[in-house]
């Protein structure tokens, strides 16, 4: 039998030259290619970004000081308060709605995935501006709102129509059905993305379907769905703005109407990209904590390089 030494050299070359060579390349240290491009690029969108800021700071028109006096006003803070109630509740009821929804579409039952796809398709086709001015006058296609059989069946007269949707609930309506459509399709790929093994080892354990769903599918559908969910959430904050065209009075409402009186229209339009900015930053923060916690297991490790000495030369 004929065996190989591991430590022999390529045929045809000194093994004293390969190990020099080898000692020689293990000891050359790498050094970054200089990119002065880059660099000058850098430099000049700094030299931007400093004059930008200074020009902001110190032109008087954009009225800094009107910007500090309303910032913490009582009538802007209650309008906050109301965007955040309208975040929190329309956001609550899109996620519900959603996961039905995206179950529904799932489900294997053609009428089921054909009803929940219609959904989809109207309420993501339609603008959401649209759908809240439809729902602040249903009471124009239905003056009484009642539940009951058709064609003259008896039915329970709930009320006027205009007396049970008011602003607010029209505004909760649009924007909690408008969401409820975009979180089904994000809640239907957080499912799809769950491996078909991880299905198999649940119905060979005994578990039943809904059992199946909550033990297994959605604990590990939430590392796909938290990202999107979170940039839904940023993006409902900002969009609770169009409410005010129904005469609610949110944040973008309320500068609105302190802008008509003084007719500082600049400065209040600040005040209330400030307060959006804040949400939106803490929003972020929260997002990214979250993407953390259901991401681990999945991130690459970090891989740490050791820094070679060199070798005394003989």
């Amino acid at each position: 039998m004929t065996t190989i030494d591991e430590g022999a050299s390529p045929v045809g070359e000194p093994a004293g030259d390969v190990t020099g060579l080898q000692r020689t390349l293990t000891s050359l240290e790498v050094h970054k290619r200089r990119r002065f491009g880059i660099l000058i690029g850098g430099a000049l969108l700094c030299l931007f970004v400093v004059f930008f800021l200074i020009d902001v700071a110190t032109n008087p028109r954009f009225g800094w000081p009107v910007v500090g006096a309303y910032l913490f006003d009582p009538q802007v803070l209650q309008g906050m308060l109301l965007t955040l109630i309208l975040t929190v509740v329309s956001m609550t009821a899109g996620i519900i709605l959603g996961v039905v929804l995206a179950i529904m579409r799932v489900s294997g039952n053609p009428v089921f995935a054909g009803v929940s796809g219609v959904y989809v398709w109207f309420f993501r086709g339609t603008p959401l501006l649209v759908q809240l001015i439809f729902w602040y006058n249903i009471a124009a296609l239905y003056p009484v709102i009642a539940f009951g059989l058709p064609f003259g069946g008896p039915s329970i007269v709930l009320g006027s129509a205009n007396v049970l949707i008011t602003p607010l609930g029209a505004a909760l309506l649009g924007l909690s059905l408008n969401e409820a459509a975009y979180m089904a399709e994000i809640i239907r790929s957080g499912i799809s993305s769950v491996d078909e093994g991880q299905l198999d080892a649940g119905r060979a354990l005994g578990m039943t379907r809904s059992k199946l769903l909550r033990r297994v599918v959605l604990p590990q559908a939430m590392r796909v769905v938290i990202p999107p969910t979170g940039n839904q959430v940023i993006s409902m904050l900002k969009g609770t703005s169009l409410v005010s065209v129904l005469a609610i009075s949110d944040l973008l409402y309320a500068v609105q109407s302190i802008y008509s009186l003084n007719y500082e229209v600049i400065p209040l339009l600040l005040v209330s990209c400030i307060w959006y900015l804040m949400l939106t930053t803490v929003l972020s923060i929260v997002q990214s904590r979250l993407e953390e916690r259901y991401g681990r297991g999945f991130t690459p490790r970090r891989v740490v390089r050791v820094k070679k000495t060199k070798e005394p030369v003989a």
